[in-house]
């Protein structure tokens, strides 16, 4: 995973140069002095002061040495030290959620796999995450604990107050301190993000940089996109709002959402929607998503024309989408994405049919990279690059 890099000016801190020679470091982009100096334009006893500080808080270590070409010495190869700090990832869907323990080498320590239910309200849903949490972290000794701690929730989210914003499948949520909840009972620092965003930023920053945006469409329970644009950025919007094409509405339709609005793509295509549908096949009940997935691989025709149905209306809101951000890449991902090619055959179809040759010539659409594991990916950049933040590195220094 690479990590971001802000572009240094002539007159900076030596915590900022500190934070940006440790994240060049940890993407592999430049793991020797000499490449740090390279890369960054510093002096070389800039670079000699910003190591030395990095390596008295414990961030960096020599990890061996990096033999070049030629007969010069070789040189120290650097390394952030995996012990610097901890990473808990809360990848949470509607009904399920994945924990994930990460040092900052981008080890996975430990994972867990839980069922949830959002409709049971913050405090049953945060005392089982937490919980759950408590027992990853309990082979940690208590003294070396500098956590950081990243959720992804599927509804927008407003990290500066560590809440959540009014999310329509998610009652009772709306105002609830989050991040203070999981504060108290883990302790370190809480971030929050939209699930999709995780899974965004994980996609894209497992990939080299590319020409243009990338957006991630989940979709499962309901519909979702992120979009992190070519320098690596998510694009959240004013209130954490950007990227909810469940609510875009479906012409023609009169299927009634979670929001309450009527014909959203959410409503139409997502997969709570198709088992509504699909009643007679599936039954109801908190199963039935399971059983339509499970009809799906069979290849019953009923489920898959049902798919056929959803990838074109989504398909027809990423051509308009496509227009309007130019994407290099469009992956699809979420449970129904997982179960079946169908979906992505359909969607990919279509926005090459529909959209403007010149916004589609140079646009890949494709499945995730790691279907399991792309909302953990992106949480522990987060808090990878909480970690080297320039004040976070000065809280430690001092």
């Amino acid at each position: 995973m690479w990590l971001q890099v802000p572009p240094l000016s002539a007159r900076v801190s030596p915590e900022v140069i500190a934070s940006t020679l440790a994240r060049l470091i940890s993407s592999g982009t430049a793991t020797s002095k000499a490449d740090l100096g390279r890369v960054t334009g510093l002096a070389r006893s800039t670079v000699d002061t910003g190591i030395r500080a990095l390596e008295q808080i414990g961030a960096v270590r020599v990890g061996g040495l990096q033999h070049l070409a030629g007969r010069g010495r070789p040189a120290e190869a650097l390394e952030i030290d995996p012990a610097f700090g901890l990473v808990l990832v809360a990848d949470c869907g509607v009904r399920q959620a994945r924990l994930a323990l990460l040092d900052l080498g981008q080890n996975v320590l430990a994972s867990r796999d839980l069922l949830l239910d959002m409709a049971d309200g913050p405090q049953t849903v945060l005392d089982t995450i937490t919980e759950q949490a408590a027992g990853l972290l309990a082979g940690i000794p208590a003294g070396s604990r500098h956590l950081i701690t990243v959720m992804g929730l599927p509804g927008p989210v407003d990290d500066r107050h560590g809440t959540v914003v009014r999310p329509p499948i998610m009652p009772g949520w709306d105002g609830y301190r989050v991040a203070g909840h999981v504060r108290e009972r883990l302790g370190g620092r809480v971030s929050l993000e939209n699930d999709v965003n995780l899974r965004a930023l994980g996609e894209a920053r497992a990939r080299p940089p590319a020409p243009g945006p990338l957006l991630f469409v989940k979709v499962g329970t309901g519909i979702g996109a992120g979009l992190v644009t070519a320098d690596g950025r998510l694009l959240r919007g004013a209130d954490g709002a950007a990227g909810d094409i469940g609510h875009v509405r479906v012409p023609d339709s009169t299927a009634l959402c979670a929001c309450g609005n009527t014909g959203c793509l959410e409503a139409v295509a997502g997969l709570a929607a198709l088992c509504r549908t699909a009643s007679g096949l599936v039954g109801d009940g908190p199963d039935a998503a399971d059983r339509f997935l499970r009809a799906l691989v069979a290849r019953d025709p009923v489920a898959l024309e049902l798919v056929a149905g959803s990838a074109s209306a989504i398909g027809e809101v990423l051509a308009a989408l496509v227009h309007m951000f130019n994407p290099s890449h469009i992956v699809l991902g979420g449970r129904l994405a997982e179960a079946t090619d169908e979906l992505l055959a359909g969607v990919r179809s279509l926005v090459y049919r529909r959209a403007l040759p010149l916004a589609t010539r140079n646009l890949t659409i494709t499945a995730s990279l790691q279907p399991a594991d792309a909302g953990c990916a992106g949480g522990f950049v987060i808090g990878a690059e909480q970690f080297l933040q320039p004040e976070v590195l000065l809280e430690r220094l001092e």
